[in-house]
């Protein structure tokens, strides 16, 4: 796989290493997803998280199976009660949490996952303009599965108003973010030994 640092089926390993190995990366890859969700930046028009800069990542190097299997990890904990997700416990935890008004995005996240990952796994993320793309295409689908979801509760257009409009500016920042520096990680990997 071209894009992606890591993978279940490492060729080079016993599969019973494979398979720790595997375990150890998603439980790094839910305490980053866990982290990205309670960290708030300032930002206009609303708070801004790192979650969908950290589920492409998570996708992009893990590869499209580990990434998903980190992201459905991270949503089995959410679902059984722990606040993982941004606003909780404030607004709610677990199954409630997620069947209200934000599961749109959380399903996005599982589908974004697995997108960044597939295309990671082609190479997207090695090069600026796919990078940004590939990113692009992930901010799409969650705020998109957000909208539906939003939009089937209070309409269409405000659903777009609430759900999408207040979030762009954030998006746009994290996907030049990505942009810049998806490639630049893959030089540095590249320069050391042993890569």
């Amino acid at each position: 796989m071209p894009g992606s640092v890591f993978s279940l089926s490492d060729r080079d390993l016993h599969p019973v290493q494979a398979m720790g190995r595997g375990a150890v990366l998603v439980v790094i890859g839910v305490a980053l997803l866990v982290a990205a969700a309670k960290v708030q930046v300032p930002f206009w028009p609303v708070p801004m998280t790192l979650q969908t800069i950290a589920v492409f990542a998570v996708g992009t190097v893990y590869g499209a199976r580990l990434g998903v299997v980190t992201v459905a990890a991270y949503l089995v904990l959410g679902a059984a009660g722990l606040p993982v997700f941004a606003g909780t416990p404030a607004r709610g935890i677990g199954l409630a949490y997620m069947t209200g008004p934000t599961a749109g995005y959380i399903a996005g996240f599982l589908v974004a996952g697995w997108l960044a990952g597939w295309l990671g796994d082609r190479g997207w993320d090695r090069r600026a303009f796919t990078a940004g793309l590939a990113m692009t295409f992930c901010v799409v689908v969650i705020l998109g599965l957000g909208w539906a979801r939003l939009a089937l509760l209070i309409g269409p257009e405000r659903a777009l108003d609430l759900g999408v409009v207040p979030f762009a500016p954030a998006e746009a920042l994290k996907i030049a973010a990505v942009t810049l520096l998806m490639p630049l990680a893959w030089k540095v990997r590249a320069g050391r030994p042993g890569a």
